[in-house]
Protein backbone atom coordinates (compact mmCIF):
# COMPACT_ATOMS: atom_id res chain seq x y z
CA UNK A 1 0.00 0.00 0.00
CA UNK A 2 1.40 3.37 -1.17
CA UNK A 3 2.47 5.81 2.19
CA UNK A 4 1.20 9.33 0.73
CA UNK A 5 2.25 12.37 2.88
CA UNK A 6 -0.35 14.64 2.75
CA UNK A 7 -0.17 18.78 3.65
CA UNK A 8 -4.13 20.00 4.28
CA UNK A 9 -4.31 23.44 5.81
CA UNK A 10 -8.13 23.43 6.42
CA UNK A 11 -9.74 19.67 7.05
CA UNK A 12 -12.58 18.79 8.77
CA UNK A 13 -15.25 15.83 8.59
CA UNK A 14 -18.97 17.54 8.32
CA UNK A 15 -18.30 21.01 6.82
CA UNK A 16 -18.13 22.50 3.55
CA UNK A 17 -15.54 24.76 1.66
CA UNK A 18 -11.91 23.86 2.12
CA UNK A 19 -12.04 22.04 5.16
CA UNK A 20 -14.76 19.97 3.84
CA UNK A 21 -13.18 19.30 0.74
CA UNK A 22 -9.90 17.74 2.34
CA UNK A 23 -11.24 15.55 4.68
CA UNK A 24 -13.36 14.20 1.27
CA UNK A 25 -10.63 13.52 -0.43
CA UNK A 26 -8.21 12.00 2.46
CA UNK A 27 -11.35 9.92 3.63
CA UNK A 28 -11.81 8.18 0.44
CA UNK A 29 -7.50 8.04 -0.50
CA UNK A 30 -7.52 6.17 2.97
CA UNK A 31 -9.36 3.34 1.42
CA UNK A 32 -6.55 2.70 -0.80
CA UNK A 33 -3.31 4.44 1.05
CA UNK A 34 -1.65 5.07 4.04
CA UNK A 35 -1.90 8.97 4.68
CA UNK A 36 -0.03 11.17 6.83
CA UNK A 37 -1.61 13.91 6.92
CA UNK A 38 -0.54 17.47 8.15
CA UNK A 39 -3.33 19.95 8.86
CA UNK A 40 -3.70 22.82 11.34
CA UNK A 41 -5.71 21.96 14.78
CA UNK A 42 -8.85 24.43 14.45
CA UNK A 43 -11.10 20.91 14.05
CA UNK A 44 -8.55 18.21 15.58
CA UNK A 45 -11.53 17.28 18.03
CA UNK A 46 -13.75 16.80 14.88
CA UNK A 47 -11.43 14.41 12.78
CA UNK A 48 -10.84 12.51 16.38
CA UNK A 49 -14.00 12.38 17.13
CA UNK A 50 -14.21 10.27 14.06
CA UNK A 51 -11.48 8.35 12.18
CA UNK A 52 -12.16 5.98 14.88
CA UNK A 53 -15.66 5.09 13.11
CA UNK A 54 -14.48 4.72 9.43
CA UNK A 55 -13.28 1.31 8.27
CA UNK A 56 -10.42 2.77 6.82
CA UNK A 57 -9.54 5.21 9.18
CA UNK A 58 -6.14 3.05 10.40
CA UNK A 59 -4.74 4.66 7.51
CA UNK A 60 -5.33 7.97 8.71
CA UNK A 61 -2.36 9.51 10.37
CA UNK A 62 -2.83 13.05 11.44
CA UNK A 63 -0.19 15.42 12.61
CA UNK A 64 -1.58 18.89 13.61
CA UNK A 65 0.32 22.46 13.51
CA UNK A 66 -1.89 24.87 15.12
CA UNK A 67 -2.49 28.81 15.04
CA UNK A 68 -3.90 30.75 17.31
CA UNK A 69 -7.52 31.97 16.96
CA UNK A 70 -6.50 35.26 15.72
CA UNK A 71 -4.49 33.82 13.07
CA UNK A 72 -7.88 31.79 12.34
CA UNK A 73 -10.05 34.82 12.39
CA UNK A 74 -8.00 36.71 9.51
CA UNK A 75 -8.17 32.97 7.76
CA UNK A 76 -12.23 32.98 7.97
CA UNK A 77 -12.41 36.53 7.41
CA UNK A 78 -11.86 36.41 3.33
CA UNK A 79 -9.54 38.94 1.68
CA UNK A 80 -7.77 39.42 4.92
CA UNK A 81 -4.32 39.69 2.94
CA UNK A 82 -2.59 39.50 6.38
CA UNK A 83 -3.08 35.88 6.75
CA UNK A 84 -0.83 34.93 4.48
CA UNK A 85 2.37 36.28 6.25
CA UNK A 86 1.26 33.28 9.19
CA UNK A 87 0.15 31.05 6.06
CA UNK A 88 3.33 31.05 4.79
CA UNK A 89 5.30 30.25 8.30
CA UNK A 90 2.58 27.69 8.91
CA UNK A 91 3.69 26.07 5.64
CA UNK A 92 7.37 26.14 6.63
CA UNK A 93 6.71 24.57 9.45
CA UNK A 94 4.76 21.97 8.34
CA UNK A 95 7.76 21.40 5.88
CA UNK A 96 9.86 20.70 8.93
CA UNK A 97 7.14 18.20 10.23
CA UNK A 98 7.40 16.57 6.41
CA UNK A 99 10.63 16.33 6.63
CA UNK A 100 10.44 14.57 10.49
CA UNK A 101 8.45 12.24 8.80
CA UNK A 102 10.27 11.20 5.91
CA UNK A 103 13.35 10.14 8.09
CA UNK A 104 10.79 8.08 10.03
CA UNK A 105 8.36 6.70 7.53
CA UNK A 106 9.22 5.06 3.89
CA UNK A 107 6.80 8.03 1.76
CA UNK A 108 5.84 7.41 -1.55
CA UNK A 109 4.35 10.34 -2.67
CA UNK A 110 4.01 14.27 -1.38
CA UNK A 111 1.00 15.76 -1.56
CA UNK A 112 0.62 19.81 -1.54
CA UNK A 113 -3.85 19.06 -1.28
CA UNK A 114 -5.10 22.33 0.02
CA UNK A 115 -5.69 25.20 0.77
CA UNK A 116 -6.20 25.12 -3.36
CA UNK A 117 -5.13 28.84 -4.12
CA UNK A 118 -1.72 28.50 -6.51
CA UNK A 119 -0.63 31.27 -4.82
CA UNK A 120 0.68 29.44 -1.49
CA UNK A 121 2.31 25.61 -2.88
CA UNK A 122 3.74 25.63 0.47
CA UNK A 123 7.44 23.64 0.79
CA UNK A 124 7.01 20.56 0.03
CA UNK A 125 8.45 20.66 -3.63
CA UNK A 126 11.36 21.75 -0.99
CA UNK A 127 11.14 17.99 0.33
CA UNK A 128 10.75 16.30 -3.19
CA UNK A 129 14.18 18.05 -4.25
CA UNK A 130 15.82 17.13 -1.03
CA UNK A 131 14.70 13.44 -0.53
CA UNK A 132 13.55 12.63 -4.28
CA UNK A 133 10.16 11.55 -3.38
CA UNK A 134 7.56 12.37 -6.21
CA UNK A 135 6.36 15.87 -5.36
CA UNK A 136 1.74 16.34 -6.61
CA UNK A 137 -0.05 19.58 -6.20
CA UNK A 138 -3.41 19.69 -6.87
CA UNK A 139 -6.23 20.69 -7.32
CA UNK A 140 -5.00 23.94 -8.30
CA UNK A 141 -7.82 27.02 -7.96
CA UNK A 142 -7.31 30.81 -8.03
CA UNK A 143 -6.44 31.15 -11.59
CA UNK A 144 -9.11 31.72 -13.59
CA UNK A 145 -9.71 35.54 -14.50
CA UNK A 146 -12.99 38.04 -13.19
CA UNK A 147 -15.16 38.22 -16.34
CA UNK A 148 -15.09 42.26 -16.32
CA UNK A 149 -17.84 42.68 -18.74
CA UNK A 150 -20.15 41.93 -15.42
CA UNK A 151 -18.55 44.67 -13.85
CA UNK A 152 -20.89 47.30 -15.52
CA UNK A 153 -22.48 49.24 -12.67
CA UNK A 154 -20.58 48.25 -9.94
CA UNK A 155 -18.70 50.49 -7.69
CA UNK A 156 -15.55 52.02 -8.48
CA UNK A 157 -14.13 49.65 -5.13
CA UNK A 158 -15.32 46.52 -7.10
CA UNK A 159 -14.13 47.47 -10.28
CA UNK A 160 -10.57 48.23 -9.07
CA UNK A 161 -10.31 45.45 -7.20
CA UNK A 162 -11.67 42.95 -9.52
CA UNK A 163 -9.45 44.46 -12.39
CA UNK A 164 -6.07 44.42 -10.20
CA UNK A 165 -6.66 40.94 -9.45
CA UNK A 166 -7.27 40.06 -12.58
CA UNK A 167 -3.12 41.26 -13.22
CA UNK A 168 -2.10 40.46 -9.83
CA UNK A 169 -3.02 36.69 -10.80
CA UNK A 170 -1.01 36.71 -14.03
CA UNK A 171 2.13 38.48 -12.77
CA UNK A 172 2.52 36.11 -9.72
CA UNK A 173 1.91 33.01 -12.06
CA UNK A 174 4.37 34.08 -14.21
CA UNK A 175 7.16 35.53 -11.83
CA UNK A 176 6.70 34.58 -8.09
CA UNK A 177 9.72 32.57 -7.34
CA UNK A 178 8.77 29.97 -5.25
CA UNK A 179 5.55 29.31 -7.39
CA UNK A 180 7.73 28.82 -10.28
CA UNK A 181 9.90 26.42 -8.00
CA UNK A 182 6.49 24.07 -6.78
CA UNK A 183 5.27 24.03 -10.51
CA UNK A 184 8.82 23.00 -12.01
CA UNK A 185 9.09 20.63 -9.31
CA UNK A 186 6.05 18.76 -9.41
CA UNK A 187 5.41 15.19 -11.05
CA UNK A 188 2.08 15.70 -11.20
CA UNK A 189 -0.18 18.96 -11.55
CA UNK A 190 -3.82 18.67 -11.02
CA UNK A 191 -5.77 21.48 -12.06
CA UNK A 192 -9.37 22.31 -10.17
CA UNK A 193 -11.20 23.35 -13.27
CA UNK A 194 -10.32 24.10 -17.27
CA UNK A 195 -9.68 27.81 -16.23
CA UNK A 196 -6.42 26.37 -14.29
CA UNK A 197 -5.39 23.96 -16.93
CA UNK A 198 -5.35 26.60 -19.53
CA UNK A 199 -3.69 29.20 -17.62
CA UNK A 200 -0.94 27.22 -16.59
CA UNK A 201 -0.11 25.67 -20.03
CA UNK A 202 -0.46 29.29 -21.25
CA UNK A 203 1.94 30.93 -18.59
CA UNK A 204 4.14 27.94 -17.38
CA UNK A 205 3.90 25.48 -20.52
CA UNK A 206 2.89 22.57 -18.46
CA UNK A 207 0.55 20.28 -18.66
CA UNK A 208 -1.54 18.89 -15.92
CA UNK A 209 -4.92 17.34 -15.60
CA UNK A 210 -8.41 18.36 -14.73
CA UNK A 211 -9.87 17.22 -11.50
CA UNK A 212 -12.60 18.82 -9.95
CA UNK A 213 -11.61 19.79 -6.22
CA UNK A 214 -15.42 18.80 -4.89
CA UNK A 215 -17.09 15.32 -5.68
CA UNK A 216 -21.18 14.06 -5.10
CA UNK A 217 -22.42 12.07 -2.56
CA UNK A 218 -25.23 9.32 -3.78
CA UNK A 219 -28.37 9.85 -2.30
CA UNK A 220 -31.48 7.48 -1.38
CA UNK A 221 -34.46 7.40 -4.71
CA UNK A 222 -35.45 11.13 -4.82
CA UNK A 223 -39.57 10.80 -5.98
CA UNK A 224 -39.66 13.17 -9.02
CA UNK A 225 -43.14 13.67 -8.82
CA UNK A 226 -42.06 17.35 -7.32
CA UNK A 227 -41.80 18.57 -10.90
CA UNK A 228 -45.15 18.29 -11.64
CA UNK A 229 -46.48 20.89 -8.88
CA UNK A 230 -47.91 23.90 -10.42
CA UNK A 231 -45.51 26.28 -8.62
CA UNK A 232 -42.12 25.76 -10.23
CA UNK A 233 -39.59 26.52 -7.20
CA UNK A 234 -35.77 28.05 -8.58
CA UNK A 235 -33.49 27.68 -6.29
CA UNK A 236 -30.48 29.88 -5.37
CA UNK A 237 -28.09 29.47 -2.55
CA UNK A 238 -25.18 31.50 -1.92
CA UNK A 239 -23.48 34.93 0.07
CA UNK A 240 -24.52 38.08 -1.03
CA UNK A 241 -21.05 38.72 -2.77
CA UNK A 242 -20.89 40.20 -6.12
CA UNK A 243 -19.61 37.41 -7.92
CA UNK A 244 -22.14 35.00 -6.83
CA UNK A 245 -24.25 37.65 -8.55
CA UNK A 246 -27.57 37.76 -7.12
CA UNK A 247 -28.86 40.66 -8.57
CA UNK A 248 -29.11 38.71 -12.20
CA UNK A 249 -31.12 35.75 -10.57
CA UNK A 250 -33.64 38.36 -9.27
CA UNK A 251 -33.58 40.15 -13.22
CA UNK A 252 -34.20 37.02 -14.55
CA UNK A 253 -37.21 36.49 -12.24
CA UNK A 254 -38.74 39.82 -13.55
CA UNK A 255 -37.81 38.80 -16.80
CA UNK A 256 -39.58 35.22 -16.79
CA UNK A 257 -42.55 37.08 -15.83
CA UNK A 258 -44.61 34.05 -14.52
CA UNK A 259 -46.25 34.31 -10.69
CA UNK A 260 -45.86 30.35 -10.28
CA UNK A 261 -42.19 30.71 -10.61
CA UNK A 262 -40.81 31.34 -7.24
CA UNK A 263 -37.22 31.52 -6.58
CA UNK A 264 -36.08 30.30 -3.41
CA UNK A 265 -32.86 32.40 -1.68
CA UNK A 266 -31.30 30.32 0.89
CA UNK A 267 -27.96 32.85 2.31
CA UNK A 268 -27.25 36.20 3.67
CA UNK A 269 -24.56 38.55 3.46
CA UNK A 270 -23.94 42.05 5.38
CA UNK A 271 -26.81 44.06 6.73
CA UNK A 272 -26.17 46.28 3.49
CA UNK A 273 -25.78 43.33 1.24
CA UNK A 274 -29.58 42.20 2.22
CA UNK A 275 -30.86 45.68 1.96
CA UNK A 276 -30.21 46.40 -1.56
CA UNK A 277 -31.02 42.75 -2.44
CA UNK A 278 -34.22 42.97 -1.04
CA UNK A 279 -35.12 47.07 -2.54
CA UNK A 280 -33.72 45.43 -6.40
CA UNK A 281 -36.79 42.43 -5.69
CA UNK A 282 -39.19 45.28 -4.65
CA UNK A 283 -38.38 47.54 -7.67
CA UNK A 284 -38.70 44.41 -9.79
CA UNK A 285 -42.24 43.93 -7.99
CA UNK A 286 -41.05 40.31 -7.05
CA UNK A 287 -42.36 40.37 -3.42
CA UNK A 288 -44.53 37.51 -4.21
CA UNK A 289 -42.52 36.03 -6.09
CA UNK A 290 -39.00 35.54 -3.68
CA UNK A 291 -38.96 33.80 -1.07
CA UNK A 292 -35.52 35.24 1.42
CA UNK A 293 -35.30 32.19 3.88
CA UNK A 294 -31.56 33.51 5.13
CA UNK A 295 -28.60 31.36 6.50
CA UNK A 296 -29.60 28.08 6.74
CA UNK A 297 -28.08 24.90 8.10
CA UNK A 298 -26.60 22.59 5.62
CA UNK A 299 -29.31 19.69 6.19
CA UNK A 300 -32.02 22.53 5.72
CA UNK A 301 -30.45 23.25 2.12
CA UNK A 302 -30.12 19.79 1.23
CA UNK A 303 -33.97 18.82 2.15
CA UNK A 304 -34.65 21.96 0.16
CA UNK A 305 -32.97 20.32 -2.97
CA UNK A 306 -34.66 17.34 -2.52
CA UNK A 307 -37.87 19.38 -2.97
CA UNK A 308 -37.42 22.26 -5.32
CA UNK A 309 -37.58 21.82 -9.57
CA UNK A 310 -34.43 23.16 -10.40
CA UNK A 311 -31.54 25.15 -8.96
CA UNK A 312 -30.35 28.36 -10.44
CA UNK A 313 -26.17 29.08 -9.99
CA UNK A 314 -25.23 32.72 -11.33
CA UNK A 315 -22.13 32.76 -10.13
CA UNK A 316 -19.47 34.54 -12.50
CA UNK A 317 -16.44 33.34 -10.53
CA UNK A 318 -15.66 30.18 -8.38
CA UNK A 319 -13.45 27.07 -9.06
CA UNK A 320 -15.86 24.25 -8.17
CA UNK A 321 -18.68 25.11 -6.12
CA UNK A 322 -19.43 22.52 -3.36
CA UNK A 323 -23.11 23.84 -3.95
CA UNK A 324 -23.64 22.87 -7.50
CA UNK A 325 -22.25 19.06 -6.50
CA UNK A 326 -24.96 18.98 -3.80
CA UNK A 327 -27.10 19.53 -6.00
CA UNK A 328 -26.86 16.80 -8.26
CA UNK A 329 -26.28 14.52 -5.29
CA UNK A 330 -29.66 15.66 -4.24
CA UNK A 331 -30.75 14.80 -8.15
CA UNK A 332 -31.80 18.47 -8.73
CA UNK A 333 -31.03 19.79 -12.13
CA UNK A 334 -29.02 23.26 -12.95
CA UNK A 335 -28.99 26.19 -14.89
CA UNK A 336 -25.38 27.89 -14.92
CA UNK A 337 -22.78 29.52 -16.87
CA UNK A 338 -20.66 27.13 -19.46
CA UNK A 339 -17.31 28.40 -17.01
CA UNK A 340 -15.22 27.82 -14.04
CA UNK A 341 -15.82 25.04 -12.43
CA UNK A 342 -19.43 24.48 -13.51
CA UNK A 343 -18.25 23.89 -17.18
CA UNK A 344 -16.46 20.72 -16.21
CA UNK A 345 -19.59 19.53 -13.93
CA UNK A 346 -22.57 20.18 -15.82
CA UNK A 347 -23.51 18.54 -19.22
CA UNK A 348 -26.86 18.58 -20.98
CA UNK A 349 -28.12 15.37 -19.34
CA UNK A 350 -28.33 16.67 -15.35
CA UNK A 351 -28.40 20.85 -16.61
CA UNK A 352 -28.18 23.81 -19.03
CA UNK A 353 -25.84 26.32 -19.44
CA UNK A 354 -24.94 29.39 -20.91
CA UNK A 355 -21.97 31.13 -21.93
CA UNK A 356 -20.72 34.57 -20.09
CA UNK A 357 -21.25 37.81 -22.27
CA UNK A 358 -22.63 40.47 -20.57
CA UNK A 359 -25.39 41.07 -18.05
CA UNK A 360 -28.14 41.80 -19.93
CA UNK A 361 -27.91 39.21 -22.51
CA UNK A 362 -27.55 36.28 -19.68
CA UNK A 363 -30.76 37.56 -18.09
CA UNK A 364 -32.27 37.25 -21.51
CA UNK A 365 -30.47 33.72 -21.86
CA UNK A 366 -31.51 32.66 -18.49
CA UNK A 367 -35.13 33.53 -18.60
CA UNK A 368 -35.24 32.12 -21.90
CA UNK A 369 -33.72 28.22 -20.21
CA UNK A 370 -36.11 29.16 -17.47
CA UNK A 371 -39.20 29.24 -19.30
CA UNK A 372 -38.45 26.25 -21.19
CA UNK A 373 -37.66 24.52 -18.53
CA UNK A 374 -40.79 25.18 -16.44
CA UNK A 375 -42.75 23.92 -19.52
CA UNK A 376 -41.35 20.83 -20.22
CA UNK A 377 -41.55 19.02 -16.99
CA UNK A 378 -40.74 15.58 -18.66
CA UNK A 379 -37.32 17.00 -19.80
CA UNK A 380 -36.65 17.68 -15.56
CA UNK A 381 -37.65 14.28 -14.36
CA UNK A 382 -35.49 12.81 -16.84
CA UNK A 383 -32.39 15.45 -16.12
CA UNK A 384 -32.99 14.42 -12.81
CA UNK A 385 -32.84 10.42 -13.25
CA UNK A 386 -29.64 11.03 -14.98
CA UNK A 387 -28.21 13.04 -11.97
CA UNK A 388 -27.84 9.16 -10.57
CA UNK A 389 -25.47 8.41 -13.31
CA UNK A 390 -23.66 11.83 -13.02
CA UNK A 391 -23.01 10.99 -9.31
CA UNK A 392 -21.06 7.89 -9.76
CA UNK A 393 -18.49 10.10 -12.44
CA UNK A 394 -18.19 12.78 -9.73
CA UNK A 395 -18.09 10.65 -6.82
CA UNK A 396 -15.08 11.13 -4.08
CA UNK A 397 -14.52 7.82 -4.52
CA UNK A 398 -13.50 7.54 -7.86
CA UNK A 399 -11.84 10.62 -7.55
CA UNK A 400 -9.84 8.92 -4.86
CA UNK A 401 -9.13 5.79 -7.54
CA UNK A 402 -7.98 8.41 -10.12
CA UNK A 403 -5.75 9.81 -8.39
CA UNK A 404 -4.62 6.69 -6.53
CA UNK A 405 -3.34 5.62 -10.42
CA UNK A 406 -1.82 8.77 -10.59
CA UNK A 407 0.11 8.21 -6.98
CA UNK A 408 1.34 4.87 -9.24
CA UNK A 409 2.29 6.46 -12.34
CA UNK A 410 4.46 8.96 -10.77
CA UNK A 411 5.85 6.90 -8.03
CA UNK A 412 7.09 4.31 -11.05
CA UNK A 413 8.45 7.02 -13.64
CA UNK A 414 11.39 8.14 -10.70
Amino acid sequence: MLKVLINAYACSPGMGSEPGMAWNWVSNLAKFCELYIITEGEFRDKIEEVVPTLEWGKNMNFYYNPVSEEIRKMCWNQGDWRFYKYYREWQWKTYLMAKDICSKEKIDVLHQLNMIGFREPGYLWKLSKENGVPFVWGPIGGLKQFPTAYLKGAGLKMNVFNRLKNIINVWQLKHDKRVGEAFKSAKLLVSSIPDSYSAIKKYKGLESVVIPETGCFFSEDIPTDRFDEEYFHVMWVGKFDFRKQLTLALWTIAAVANPHVILDVYGSGSEAQVTEAKRIASELGLEDMVVWHGNQSNAVVMEAMRKSQLFFFTSISEDTSTVVLEAISNRLPVVCFDACGMAAVINDKVGRKIPLTTPIQSVHEFAKVLKELERNRDLLKQMSENCKQRQLELSWEEKAKTMVKWYEKVKISL
